[in-house]
């Protein structure tokens, strides 16, 4: 497929109050935030009064996870828990204003972001080290490893953290993007081109295999593993967003309560499975464990210094399939949140 044809084809689709509460340090995450980072002025130790974020959390994550773990209330507003998490849409979404931060699992959108000359920053860094995809065959497919792959349909969403793990997969294997079919998608429609067979392959997220398989595996449907990740798990925001003192503030107070939550799902696991899996998503208790089992631990580093080298690799190699221009990532990464996330959280998931 013609490279701009596939650019043009993907942009097409991409298209509790508080008072003045103390950070607890959240001023403390690098005194050389200025020289390094995109951030022009140290992190206020207070969020004022009045403050509000548009904050995404995909069917609900965040808040359950929060109430959970009983974290204390937040020191601004939340005016809107956007439910959104692939990250064409959360571009959107920035651009509209309609959000203000955004998790996604993925290094993918930041880069996707800075092609399409939107300036967002990532804030925080929570490093993945087992594969959070399996590859998914439609029903009746012959394919059993990504070799063959090679002549193939494959599901690919530039975007997104199913994209690279496509690319990486790919290159693992020694296939060049030449002798693959890639088309373009957005997550969302992966499994409706998998049932109906416009795919022959397409990277789901863990938690969506039980139920594709329960469906589609007595008609020939399996999935092929790799070890192949997606580093980044990460929380990004436009930098309209970060240079306003107050909410970056804002910003830097959510940092922690999200590291705390991530924390708390994943050494609560039997809690989790009830209440999010088998409660919300609608999945069977083994199903819930299933997915729990291969659930990353967090890890919370003190420095970005690996996820900035996986971030510049993810780069290159989009650019080595001329899919956007080469360029330096770091520009992507505002350091003054950089200690954040691991200050709060037990030694055991900083390193």
């Amino acid at each position: 497929m013609h490279r701009r044809v596939f650019l043009s084809s993907m942009l097409g689709l991409l298209g509790t109050s508080a008072a003045v509460a103390g950070l607890s340090g959240c001023a403390g995450g690098d005194a050389s935030a200025a020289a390094k980072g995109t951030g022009t002025e140290p992190l206020a130790t207070s969020v004022p009064a009045g403050t509000s974020l548009k904050i995404a959390s995909f069917q609900n994550t965040q808040q359950l996870q929060f109430r959970l773990a009983k974290l204390p209330a937040l020191p601004f507003t939340v005016s809107d828990w956007v439910n959104i998490g692939a990250g064409p849409d959360v571009i959107n979404a920035f651009r509209a204003k309609s959000l203000d931060l955004a998790t996604n699992n993925a290094g993918i959108p930041p880069i996707q972001a800075h092609y399409q000359g939107f300036d967002a920053k990532i804030v925080a860094i929570d490093i993945t080290r087992k594969p959070n995809y399996l590859f998914a065959t439609k029903p009746g497919s012959d394919i059993r490893t990504v070799e063959g792959f090679r002549g193939r349909r494959l599901a690919f969403s530039q975007g997104q953290a199913q994209g690279v793990v496509l690319l990486r997969a790919l290159r693992r294997a020694g296939l060049k993007y030449d002798e693959v079919k890639l088309v373009p998608l957005t997550s969302n429609q992966f499994l409706t081109a998998l049932q109906s067979g416009q795919v022959d392959v397409a990277p789901l997220a863990n938690s969506q295999v039980p139920a594709y398989l329960k469906q589609y595996g007595p008609r020939g449907a399996h999935t092929i593993t790799t070890e192949v990740v997606d580093l980044l798990n990460l929380l990004w925001a436009p930098r309209s967003v970060l240079n306003d003192p107050a909410k970056a503030a804002a910003v830097a107070a959510y940092i922690p309560q999200w590291a705390k939550g991530l924390v708390w799902a994943y050494e609560h696991p039997d809690v989790w499975d009830e209440e999010f899996y088998v409660k919300t998503q609608n999945l069977t208790t083994a199903q819930a464990r299933s997915i729990t089992a291969l659930t990353n631990k967090p890890l919370f580093p003190a420095r970005w210094d690996e996820a900035i080298a996986w971030e510049q690799e993810t780069a290159d190699l989009l650019a080595d399939g001329g899919f956007v221009k080469r360029f330096d990532v770091s520009s992507l990464f505002d350091h003054r949140f950089e200690a954040l996330a691991a200050k709060v959280v037990p030694e055991e998931y900083r390193r």
